[in-house]
């Protein structure tokens, strides 16, 4: 497990699948403004669940949040799109309702760094986020990365179009947390 100061990253286990779609993939709003299509229903138990982990796909890596305190599950977090050429990849993290507002988004975010620099050795990250989505703006910020653009209305979500802002961070800009 990766470890943060609040929270763990740990690999998903198959219990954690239901309590996920059930938390973050149920709360339709929430999915429409993260996934970037629309949502749809999924079957319990699909395999077409965006938490079932596809172990074979070396472009992301999939993982369960957990509070270090009592290890209850907290969200999922992924580093997707690694590109091994470019050595980047993107960030994306959904936490629990019951587990939002206690600075677990930032902890996420500096565990998925460390992963990504160090680990895999990458040279940037990128996160792209609705433009109206103050933690995780907040989140990534607090770790460091930097607002490059904005994408005007190029997500459309539950009825009319939102800005995206793109930010990223570059292994030699990243400060790890002492």
């Amino acid at each position: 497990m990766l470890r943060g100061s609040k929270v763990g990253l740990r690999a998903r286990h198959e219990d954690d699948i239901p309590v996920l779609e059930a938390e973050l993939h149920g709360d339709v709003v929430n999915t429409s403004r993260a996934m970037g299509h629309p949502w749809r229903p999924i079957t319990p138990g699909s395999k077409d669940s965006q938490f079932v982990v596809d172990d074979t796909n070396q472009q992301n890596v999939h993982f369960s949040v957990v509070e270090l305190d009592g290890g209850v599950l907290a969200g999922s977090a992924v580093l997707w799109g690694i590109d091994t050429h470019n050595r980047s990849a993107h960030v994306g993290l959904g936490l629990l309702p019951s587990s939002r507002g206690r600075g677990y988004g930032t902890d996420v975010v500096a565990v998925l760094c460390h992963y990504g620099f160090v680990v895999r050795g990458l040279q940037r990250l990128q996160i792209e986020t609705l433009a109206d989505n103050a933690a995780m703006l907040r989140s990534a910020e607090r770790n460091g990365f930097v607002r490059e653009g904005v994408l005007r209305s190029s997500a459309w979500v539950m009825g009319e179009f939102l800005d995206q802002v793109l930010l990223g961070l570059l292994a030699q800009e990243w400060k790890p947390e002492p």
